[in-house]
């Protein structure tokens, strides 16, 4: 890349963090001292603007990113993703948003504690949000690597490795100062940027083919040197057996990985009401369809006018796609044009990155303080507040995710997001419905139901082809996998669903049914609500 294009794109990335880090200082000089302002924002978001928020912190560099990359390598199966992160949001409108903002005050634990002994539950569900959020905060950790790395000159390790510790640190200064007012507004503003970066891409390549859908598809297919099977199931995930279960493995994570992510539940307690926070998901789903639309447009679009060759060239992975369609859009790499819309869609990218990371370290880092430090701390022990704790563990958290990031720096963004959402389905979204809507459920349940999706899913991720056994492994240079699919959903999602149910049925406890109704009552219509 030209120096045109690292002068433009770093003074647009300036120009985007110096904002970003006005409205967090300007924050942290307002009421950032209670839990409720520093968590929550005080409650005081409008439906509009947390639905603007909710698709900020939901459209990561896996969606930008990620699936287009992916759909410019595989055609039909790359769609996956896309299909997946969508259809999730229907199982969080109807079964989560409402039911959670009524029975929790900050996090996940909030919900399940409400009728179970609050201590084993709150360290088994805050040790699953902390784990849920460092995965998917080293996938935007890849994105930033890959996407800097390109716009400095190829494939510079020493690029994506500053690249990488740059935004661990941003994060860190965003939630320490600025709390969840602060990663609102920052969310907001990325996503007007994305959509309006989106759409105008899209209306780029469609305007190349003269509005014609059907030949942007067959040049697609021409230049991928698959012919039809491009556009036909079974480029990536057809074969044997073991690429089909993958993909029905990926396609359960994908759709019931969503209403287990922490820093997407938690955006649902920055609402004053449980209808503001359903009115705010009907606001997100119409932003993310929207978007996912247009990133079937810009993968096939980059297949057809970059090719798959280049875009595999450039990042084996397929991370880069998009910045290199934007760069022959705009008139090719030597062009005024090119250069401008390259920089562009590359700074909005790096916004999206921020943003999402400021959304999943403010959750974990809320996780840590509300759940884990005030279930063990002494109580004879010194206090110090949950908000104080909250901004040191954010710095922890952002040193894990920066040494996990420089490790998978080779590993495609949407790939490793949807190993985020199989941890997700496995561990929380089993305790989170049994909590909800079954009257006999027990703490005993809980907390096997946390470990029992948790640790199976972990252990899989260790024993896959991701982590060794092959060259695209993390360590290819040694080989203990056993487990033979690449995502370990299909397998530890039900395993987590059992682990509740058996924990419950050989417990001696019994079930509180006064509180269990009592959370019904509230988890229905409000009453009693934060």
């Amino acid at each position: 890349m030209t120096g045109n294009h690292q002068m433009l794109a770093l003074v647009l990335f300036s120009a985007f963090v110096a904002v970003t880090l006005g409205i967090t200082t300007w924050v942290s000089r307002h009421h950032q001292g209670s839990a409720e302002e520093f968590y929550a924002g005080g409650r005081l978001f409008s439906p509009m603007e947390n639905g603007f928020a909710i698709a900020g912190d939901y459209m990561s560099a896996a969606s930008f990113l990620g699936i287009s990359g992916l759909i410019a390598l595989f055609g039909y199966d790359g769609l996956l993703y896309s299909v997946g992160f969508l259809v999730a949001w229907l199982v969080v409108l109807f079964l989560v948003a409402e039911l959670v903002r009524n029975c929790g005050r900050f996090t996940l634990a909030d919900v399940i504690a409400a009728r179970m002994r609050e201590r084993p539950v709150r360290i088994a569900a805050g040790t699953s949000s902390v784990i849920v959020s460092v995965l998917y905060l080293v996938a935007q950790m890849v994105g930033a690597g890959s996407l800097v790395a390109l716009l400095l000159g190829g494939t510079s390790e020493a690029a994506q490795s500053w690249t990488v510790i740059a935004v661990g640190a941003l994060m860190v200064i965003y939630v320490s100062l600025g709390g969840m007012r602060a990663t609102t507004w920052i969310q907001i503003v990325k996503a007007v940027l994305l959509m309006g970066g989106t759409i105008a891409l899209t209306v780029l390549v469609l305007v190349r083919f003269h509005g014609d859908f059907n030949q942007l598809l067959r040049t697609a297919a021409e230049r991928s040197g698959h012919g039809d099977a491009f556009l036909a199931p079974g480029l990536r995930y057809g074969g044997d057996w073991t690429s089909r279960f993958d993909f029905i493995s990926l396609g359960l994570a994908l759709v019931l990985g969503t209403a287990g992510l922490p820093h997407i539940l938690s955006r649902f307690y920055t609402v004053p009401t449980a209808r503001a926070a359903r009115r705010s998901v009907v606001w997100s789903i119409g932003l993310i369809g929207g978007f996912y639309l247009m990133t079937i447009v810009l993968g096939f679009g980059a297949a057809a006018i970059v090719g798959p060759q280049a875009v595999r060239g450039s990042n084996a992975a397929g991370n880069t796609a998009v910045p290199l369609l934007a760069l022959d859009l705009g008139g090719g790499a030597d062009s005024t044009g090119g250069t401008v819309l390259f920089a562009i869609v590359a700074a909005i990218a790096f916004a999206t990155i921020l943003a999402v990371v400021a959304g999943i370290t403010l959750a974990s880092s809320a996780s840590v303080a509300h759940d884990l430090y005030a279930s063990l701390r002494r109580p004879r022990g010194k206090q110090r507040s949950e908000v104080a704790v909250a901004r040191t563990a954010a710095v922890g958290i952002g040193v894990v995710a920066i040494g996990l990031g420089l490790l998978a720096r080779d590993l495609n963004v949407a790939f490793l997001v949807g190993l985020a959402f199989a941890v997700a389905a496995s561990a929380n979204l089993p305790v989170l419905l049994y909590s909800l809507f079954w009257g006999g459920f027990t703490t005993r349940g809980a907390v096997w139901s946390v470990y029992g999706g948790l640790v199976p899913s972990l252990v899989l991720v260790l024993l896959s082809p991701v982590v060794s056994g092959s060259p695209e492994s993390l360590f290819p240079g040694v080989d203990f996998q056993y487990f033979p699919l690449q995502n370990p959903g299909l397998v530890s999602i039900p395993l987590g669903f059992l682990a509740g149910w058996l924990g419950t049925v050989t417990s001696a406890e019994d079930p509180d049914e006064a509180k269990h109704a009592e959370t019904e009552v509230r988890s229905l219509t409000g009453a009693g609500a934060v």
